[in-house]
């Protein structure tokens, strides 16, 4: 009951999608413009870097809030699992962002709010994410590719991380978290699925920060 009600409070959270709330004071629908995703590389694509930006910052620290408010509530009473609980309070925010149900449900893809479940979970797990997913972008200017390549990286950390006793959890709790990460990267790729089909035929649309960089 608990693992639901944290993934109910992530919901909640995730259900602010920045996206589509800056687009409307800016007189835009972010879902009628770009490639119909509200997220924040479809924003940065219609409505330039800074609102990029902010859509980027207000879904990291959605997730994360949402994170924080299950460690406060439960930092006491479940203090062995707390670790699997603000997991799931991200993994909530995520669906709350993938699956907003005032927007028929289609929401964004959730990959900023992962970078946000990543920084608010660990800080050992921040770094080799950076490194993966801006090594990457620079390399082939591909947001869609960097993010798929986070969510492999963070199965790995989750793993390896957990059983060097980093989260201070039992096995159980520990496998359960694995799990968790596992369905959240099924999810993304899922979510993904077009960008993977365009990434193999070699028609993935690329992403840049300075039109001088533009091939």
């Amino acid at each position: 009951m608990i693992r639901f009600v944290c993934v109910i409070i992530g919901y909640i959270f995730g259900l602010f999608q920045t996206s589509y709330i800056y687009g409307k004071l800016h007189g835009i629908d972010i879902k009628e413009h770009g490639s119909g995703n509200a997220g924040t590389t479809n924003t940065l694509r219609v409505l330039g870097k800074k609102a990029g930006a902010i859509v980027l910052f207000g879904d990291i620290m959605k997730t994360g809030l949402a994170m924080v408010l299950v460690r406060i509530l439960f930092r006491e009473k479940y203090a062995d699992i707390l670790p699997l609980l603000s997991l799931y309070a991200g993994a909530g925010a995520i669906l709350g962002h993938d699956f907003p149900f005032y927007l028929h449900f289609k929401g964004g893809k959730g990959i900023a709010c992962t970078a946000g479940l990543i920084i608010f979970f660990h800080p050992y797990m921040i770094l080799p994410e950076v490194i993966t997913f801006f090594g990457t972008f620079f390399a082939t200017h591909y947001v869609s590719l960097g993010s798929l390549l986070v969510n492999l990286v963070l199965i790995a950390e989750m793993i390896i991380f957990g059983q060097m006793g980093i989260f201070g959890m039992e096995q159980a709790a520990l496998n359960e978290m694995y799990i968790v990460t596992v369905l959240l990267a099924t999810l993304a790729f899922w979510g993904h699925r077009a960008n993977i089909d365009r990434l193999i035929h070699k028609t993935e649309r690329k992403t840049y920060l300075s039109k001088k960089n533009k091939e």
